[in-house]
């Protein structure tokens, strides 16, 4: 097989003031890339296995800051989609430690991904035998209905070809409404193998409040969608994994020292699946991705740098 994973999103320039300075008062900015498939892609393909990154860019100094700073960490990026149109998306990004907290500005509108079209995506990727796996998030269809289509049709074609599906719900409230993202993710929700959740998105989209347990949360999103293994992240209270026949099983979360809260939930995806795909029990899918989250917390910027060998030794 060409690649383990496919995965199709956008990826934005990230702009942070230096030394947890406020947006207001900076005067510089550090660049780097941003984006939670992006993370994902360039955890996994850290953690040994090949990764294709599928997006559309405006052919730019910006377009292709994200290209090599993606290949610079292992990722495919040759079936990326090139246009003289539209724009990068940028994210200003303010890092804080408590009691402030981070905050972020997105500046997407009429981002190049945002106007991807199915014609865009390379049909030769998608055939039987290419990939493992697709994976995709709430974020991708959320960006606009064009992008929504794309997402559609990479999963329609993904199928065909007999591979596995990996979704994240990665709900963004500034880019739609609760009630428009539990209906479009539902059909992404329906096919896939593996699905991730947030303690908060599960409270925004399912109004499943904080109170009620964390099996319960897994058992009612596995009432709707029973044929896929569910992980709800729970930040500092670790994981927890519900498989298809029911059983449950928690992992704590690994200390760390607080650098960067962006990009754990990228990062916690890309270490499940890497010890997923190898056949893995769902325990130690779980270790991978709470020992990636923690390294990915105590890391600067978005994208997860490290790589198996430091993994394995917080993990061991």
């Amino acid at each position: 097989m060409a690649w383990d994973v496919v995965t199709l999103g956008e990826a934005l320039v990230r702009l942070t003031p230096p030394a947890m300075r406020r947006l207001e008062d900076a005067s510089a900015l550090e660049l780097d890339v941003s984006g939670s498939e992006a993370n994902t892609a360039a955890g996994l393909a850290r953690l040994g296995k090949s990764v294709l990154w599928l997006s559309r860019l405006t052919d730019n100094p910006l377009g292709r800051q994200v290209t090599r700073r993606l290949s610079g960490l292992g990722v495919d990026t040759n079936h990326v989609t090139w246009t003289e149109k539209d724009r990068v998306g940028v994210v200003y990004q303010e890092e804080a430690a408590p009691p402030r907290t981070p905050r972020s500005l997105y500046d997407r509108t009429n981002s190049a991904m945002s106007r991807i079209r199915t014609g865009d995506l390379p049909a030769a990727v998608f055939t039987p035998g290419s990939a493992r796996m697709l994976h995709l998030t709430g974020i991708t269809p959320a960006l606009s209905s064009a992008a929504n289509t794309a997402a559609l049709h990479a999963q329609k074609r993904a199928v065909e070809a007999g591979w596995r599906l990996s979704f994240d719900v990665n709900y963004r409230p500034h880019l739609w409404s609760t009630d428009d993202a539990r209906t479009a993710i539902e059909p992404f929700l329906r096919a896939a193998d593996v699905a991730f959740i947030s303690r908060s998105d599960a409270q925004a989209v399912y109004g499943l409040a904080e109170a009620v347990p964390a099996q319960r949360v897994l058992d009612t999103v596995a009432a709707y969608f029973p044929q896929a293994v569910w992980v709800l992240t729970l930040g500092e209270g670790g994981a927890i994994a519900r498989e298809r026949d029911g059983k449950i099983y928690r992992q704590s979360a690994y200390a760390c020292t607080d650098h960067s809260q962006t990009g754990c939930g990228g990062a916690f995806s890309a270490g499940f699946l890497a010890a997923y795909l190898d056949g893995a029990p769902v325990t130690t899918a779980l270790k991978w991705g709470c020992a990636a989250a923690a390294l990915k917390r105590a890391t600067p910027g978005d994208l997860s740098t490290f790589d198996k060998a430091d993994l394995l030794r917080l993990v061991r």
